[in-house]
C-alpha cells in the first residue's frame, strides 16, 4: 500500500541529504541572526538573513523545489502519499519548508490558485509564489466570533457593479510580517438568499498594499513573535477591488478551503511527525550524554519507557496519516474524512508529548532557545487549534461513526 516509486525515493534521499549537509550546520547560527536581526517590537522592520536566499537558490538548482505541488510542470508530480515522505523530513527542520518553497501558507495558497485561480491570477500571482518572489497571506480566523464553526463570519465580500467591497477584521494570519508578503486571500461572507450556507462565502485576492487594509498588530505564540514571518491581526475597511479577484467566483469559499485544507493537513502533520522524531533524537542524545546519581539521565525515573512510549506514537501517528494519504490518493478527500480529522488530532498530541518528554530531560535547556523544543512545543499546540480545533475533528470522526450505524449526531425536536 505505501510503496514508493522510484522517482518519490529519488526525491526524499535528495531532500535528507541537503537537510543534512546544507540546512542542519548552519540553522543554529541561522535563527540566531533571526532574533538579533528582528527585535519583537519593531515588527515593521522585520528581515530575512541573506542565507536564506542562498539556501533557496540552491535548493532549486538542486530540483528540490515545490515538491508540494502534484503539477510535473511546475512542481514535482508527487502523489499526496509521497510527497508526505518529504514534509516529514522537512519538519525536523523549522527553516527546511521555507528553503523548499514548501512552507505554509503559501504551499496552500499556492494549491488553491494551481486548482481554482484564472489565468490571469495565476500569471500575476501563482508564478511569483512559485518562483520563490514574494509570499503570502490567508486571512480566514477572526476575533469577535468562534471560528470553529466558519458560518459564523462576519467579514463581507459584497458585489458593487464591477467591484468587490471587503470589510472585517481577521486575526492569526501567519505570514503577515513576512517582508516578502505581497498577496492575501481572504475569506469572507458573500450573502446571496438563492443559495444554502455554505455556498454564500468566497476567496478573494486583495494585494496587501491596497487601500483600506491595515496590518494593526502581530500576535506573540507563548510570548514569541515568530519573526520574521509573524501571525498578525489585520482590519478591511471599505477595501475595493475588481470582481475578477474572487477566486473561482462567489460563494466558492467552502468548496476551496476543503480543497485546500486536505493536502495542507497531510503537510502538517508529517511535518509534526518530523519534528517527533527530531524531538526524540535531542531527547536521547541529551539523556544518554549526561549523568545523575552514578548513571545517564535517560537510565533513571522511567525515561527508557518513555523512550518506547514515544517510539510506538510515533509510528502509529505515521502510519494513519500515510493512510489518510493514499485515501486521498486513491479515493479522493471526501473518502477519507475520518482519516483527515483523525491525523489533525493525532500528529500535534504526539508531537506535544513527545517534546514535552523531551524538554524535561533537557532540563532548564529545555525551555530556553537553544535548542528547538520550545517551537516544537508552541507548533504542536498551536495546530491543536489551527485549521479547527481538535474537538471539530472529533465531531466529523463520530458523526461518521454514527452515520455508519443509520445514527444522526442532529439534535431532536
Amino acid at each position: 500500500m505505501f510503496e514508493l516509486s522510484e522517482r518519490a525515493q529519488g526525491f526524499i534521499s535528495k531532500t535528507k541529504a541537503f537537510i543534512e549537509n546544507e540546512i542542519e550546520p548552519i540553522e543554529a547560527d541561522f535563527w540566531h541572526e533571526v532574533h538579533t536581526l528582528n527585535p519583537d517590537s519593531h515588527w515593521k522592520s522585520w528581515t530575512w538573513p541573506s542565507q536564506l536566499e542562498i539556501l533557496k537558490n540552491k535548493a532549486k538548482q538542486a530540483g528540490l523545489w515545490n515538491m508540494f505541488l502534484p503539477d510535473p510542470t511546475l512542481g514535482a508530480g508527487l502523489s499526496v502519499q509521497e510527497y508526505a515522505h518529504i514534509a516529514e523530513l522537512s519538519g525536523k527542520s523549522l527553516i527546511a519548508p521555507m528553503v523548499f518553497n514548501c512552507n505554509a501558507p503559501d504551499s496552500g495558497n499556492m494549491e488553491v490558485l494551481w486548482r481554482y485561480g484564472s489565468e490571469q491570477q495565476k500569471q500575476q500571482w501563482l508564478k511569483p509564489l512559485l518562483d520563490g518572489k514574494i509570499r503570502s497571506v490567508f486571512c480566514m480566523t477572526e476575533p469577535d466570533v468562534a471560528s470553529s464553526d466558519a458560518t459564523n463570519m462576519q467579514a463581507t465580500a459584497i458585489i458593487e457593479n464591477d467591484q468587490i467591497v471587503l470589510n472585517g477584521r481577521k486575526w492569526w494570519s501567519s505570514g503577515l510580517g513576512d517582508p516578502n508578503a505581497k498577496i492575501i486571500i481572504f475569506m469572507a461572507h458573500t450573502p446571496d438568499a438563492t443559495k444554502d450556507r455554505h455556498h454564500q462565502h468566497s476567496m478573494v485576492l486583495i494585494p496587501i498594499d491596497t487601500k483600506g487594509v491595515t496590518i494593526e498588530r502581530m500576535l506573540p505564540v507563548f510570548g514569541d513573535y515568530d519573526a520574521p514571518h509573524g501571525h498578525g491581526e489585520i482590519s478591511f475597511d471599505h477595501v475595493r477591488v475588481p470582481v475578477e479577484n474572487f477566486i473561482g467566483g462567489a460563494g466558492q469559499g467552502f468548496e476551496i478551503a476543503q480543497g485546500r485544507l486536505g493536502p495542507g493537513r497531510i503537510h502538517h502533520c508529517m511535518r509534526c511527525i518530523g519534528a517527533a522524531e527530531k524531538a526524540l533524537e535531542l531527547m536521547i542524545n541529551r539523556g544518554m550524554s549526561r549523568k545523575a546519581f552514578g548513571k545517564e539521565i535517560l537510565q533513571l525515573g522511567g525515561n527508557l519507557e518513555r523512550v518506547a512510549e514515544a517510539r510506538v506514537a510515533i509510528d502509529q501517528a505515521r502510519l494513519l496519516t500515510l493512510y489518510a494519504a493514499y485515501k486521498m490518493d486513491t479515493l479522493g478527500n471526501m473518502a477519507a474524512l475520518t482519516e483527515i480529522s483523525a491525523i489533525k488530532v493525532v500528529a500535534p498530541r504526539v508531537l506535544e508529548q513527545v517534546v514535552d518528554m523531551a524538554i524535561q530531560i533537557h532540563g532548564g535547556a529545555g525551555v530556553s532557545q537553544d535548542t528547538p523544543l520550545t517551537a516544537f512545543f508552541a507548533q504542536a499546540r498551536s495546530l491543536r487549534l489551527a485549521d479547527g480545533p481538535d474537538e471539530v475533528h472529533k465531531g466529523m470522526i463520530a458523526k461518521i461513526e454514527l452515520a455508519k450505524h443509520g445514527y444522526s449526531t442532529r439534535r431532536q425536536a
